[in-house]
């Protein structure tokens, strides 16, 4: 049987898992400057062949984007609407300060061209630009794409540069979010095809799918147009495996919680798919594509430490990276990083292998912690505790934000902790929430990769209907829109789906704004849904409102590459002996069990305060913390 790889990149460490149709096993290699780069250096370690098939988690579009490094874009809009996408909406970004100014948009004003029904001038004006991407959307264009259309292609046949249209980036009502979104989806193409491109030339994979912030996964040349839905590209397979996790183990509510090297992302997910509003923006930039909800913050193992001009002990949100990374690595990091502090508190044991052959250097780190501490006046062990704090809180805000301000109390929720250095802060921030149970899943240093091979391939469309409750039109849309859907998933899987799923933006009629819920053709059974959505967002509900459906969207899927029921059992091992290794905990310095994952059995206990060690990641076990392994490796933590 071929091999299945799936390759996460991350912007400390790229992650890799390899499933050879009997054993599924992971590792990490550093990320380079070209991603690309590292890619290819990961699966030539794999070393899997040409009958193989290749699952991508990319930053490439999202660092495009948060390092302005776009392409030089023109915008043909309706005239008269060529500033709108500078207007925007009334909305600021920090409601009480004054001084806070949007982002620019990714277009100037001198690349803005109104379409007053003159093509032959407009092309003589885009030329002369010379743009080196062109978005096409018009203001009315989600009613009658037609004209927008003619236009896009008659610009495609007549200039050297990619297309982004409207009618197929964003074709929903709403111009600034349409018009906006199939700019910043120009903006990117360049970027992340020229991306996909050398990957392509360099994976010699029999099937090439990228994962789109959905969480579902498109061939790499059907991705090639679509640049915008591969923004949360890396974040979304987290999501995917802490879903299929969740529904493996019984938990109808799961909070994500991803600690990489750089950021972490933390995504609630409800009844087995990801729950929240759909976010349509990224960087400070719109982009209105389907996409899970998943919130990022600059903190990771690898966040910088330093003080601010008021004498404040601050974490995040620049990295160090993997080149030169923390300065316990030993590679010439001199800044205090998360992992320093953890290395001299003892939570990761330096005498524990990073990755297996990285040798930590408990001194560096130490030596860092004491620069920080000699400008605050105090000693390494009260620096180290004050960034674990300091981050700690950042994180803990992030999980506050995918929880209680949705509603949602996350004590019915359990947490799903992964990621290099998502073990070493989930015990803790589980009992700020509340949460009495966390697991961290086999494989917790590479989880995003993994889940890419347990995402599906997909395909969706969307399409605006505005139908009034009761109109007999709602059969008829989802039927079509379905349709629409299933002949995107043929063309671009060359199979048909395997599985169909309705979703419809309601409100009460004279609402602004859209709640996304199930979709069937009974209207008595889409405002159930609805009211109840309604109820548990906002605590109230309108029986005598009247409700209208504003969008409808259609998603198709395939099998999955990997189900969780694949994973291989944990085989019975004797009891394993454990190491011993000083812990700071508190004002003490402690002597602490040290448990190797690999050599744990299922149903091996154990209680805090220990550290668990693996290859690729550690996990800290708070003092009263009960840990039990299960039968596919997954470890519960009772907090």
């Amino acid at each position: 049987m071929s091999s299945t790889i799936g390759v996460d990149v991350g912007g400390t460490f790229t992650d890799v898992v390899i499933f050879d149709g009997n054993t599924v096993s992971g590792h990490k290699v550093a990320t380079t400057s070209d991603q690309s780069v590292a890619v290819a250096q990961a699966i030539a370690a794999a070393g899997v062949g040409a009958d193989s098939v290749f699952l991508h988690g990319t930053t490439a579009g999202t660092n495009a984007l948060l390092e302005g490094r776009g392409a030089r874009t023109a915008l043909v809009t309706s005239a008269g609407f060529e500033d709108l996408i500078e207007i925007g909406r009334q909305a600021r970004p920090s409601l009480y300060d004054p001084f806070a100014d949007r982002p620019p948009p990714l277009v100037h004003r001198s690349l803005r061209f109104g379409f007053d029904g003159d093509p032959t001038r407009l092309h003589d004006a885009i030329r002369a630009a010379q743009p080196e991407a062109v978005a096409v959307a018009l203001v009315r264009s989600y009613t009658d794409p037609g004209e927008e259309l003619d236009l896009a292609k008659t610009l495609s046949q007549e200039l050297d540069v990619p297309v982004s249209v409207g009618a197929r980036v964003s074709p929903l009502f709403r111009e600034y979010e349409r018009i906006a979104t199939t700019v910043l989806n120009a903006f990117l193409t360049p970027e992340v095809a020229g991306y996909l491109a050398r990957l392509d030339r360099a994976v010699a994979a029999e099937r090439r799918l990228v994962m789109t912030s959905s969480g579902g996964l498109l061939p790499f040349g059907s991705a090639v147009g679509y640049a915008g839905r591969l923004v949360l590209s890396g974040p979304a397979a987290g999501v995917v495996a802490a879903t299929e996790l969740g529904r493996a183990k019984g938990h109808d509510s799961v909070i994500s919680f991803d600690m990489g090297g750089t950021s972490t992302d933390v995504c609630r997910i409800a009844g087995g798919r990801s729950a929240g509003r759909p976010r349509v923006g990224v960087g400070g930039s719109v982009n209105r594509v389907p996409s899970l909800p998943v919130r990022t913050i600059g903190a990771g193992g690898g966040s910088l430490v330093w003080i601010d001009d008021g004498g404040a002990l601050r974490v995040g949100p620049q990295s160090a990276g993997a080149d030169p990374g923390p300065a316990a690595y030993g590679l010439g990091g001199d800044q205090a990083t998360v992992t320093d502090a953890n290395v001299a508190l003892g939570r990761i044991p330096a005498a524990h292998p990073l990755g297996g052959s990285v040798t930590l250097d408990a001194a560096a780190a130490r030596g860092v912690m004491s620069s920080i501490g000699a400008l605050l006046g105090l000693d390494v062990e009260a620096v180290g505790a004050g960034i674990i704090e300091v981050v700690d809180t950042h994180m803990e805000r992030a999980l506050r934000a995918v929880s209680l301000e949705e509603g949602v109390d996350p004590r019915d929720s359990v947490l799903v902790a992964f990621g290099g250095a998502g073990g070493l802060h989930a015990s803790r921030l589980a009992r700020r929430l509340g949460m009495r149970k966390t697991l961290i899943p086999p494989l917790s240093g590479v989880f995003s990769a993994l889940g890419l091979l347990l995402a599906r391939p997909s395909s969706d469309a969307n399409k605006t209907v505005m139908l009034d409750e009761g109109s007999a039109l709602l059969e008829s849309v989802t039927v079509a829109i379905e349709a629409e859907a299933r002949d995107t998933y043929s063309k671009d899987h060359r199979s048909p789906g395997v599985e169909s799923v309705l979703r419809g933006e309601v409100r009460y009629v004279g609402q602004s704004h859209e709640l996304d819920v199930p979709l069937t053709t009974s209207w008595a059974e889409t405002r159930r849904t609805f009211e109840r959505e309604h109820q548990a967002r906002f605590g109230f509900t309108r029986e005598t409102q009247p409700i209208e459906l504003v969008n409808v969207r259609a998603l198709i899927t395939g099998e999955a590459p990997l189900r969780w029921s694949d994973l291989p059992s944990l085989p019975a091992r004797d009891r394993p002996v454990a190491t011993r290794s000083l812990t700071r905990l508190g004002d003490r310095t402690i002597e602490v069990d040290v448990w190797k994952r690999p050599e744990l059995s299922p149903e091996f206990e154990t209680r805090g305060p220990a550290i668990i060690v693996e290859a690729d990641s550690a996990l800290w076990l708070e003092p009263e913390d009960t840990m039990v392994v299960h039968r596919d490796g997954t470890l519960e933590i009772a907090s």
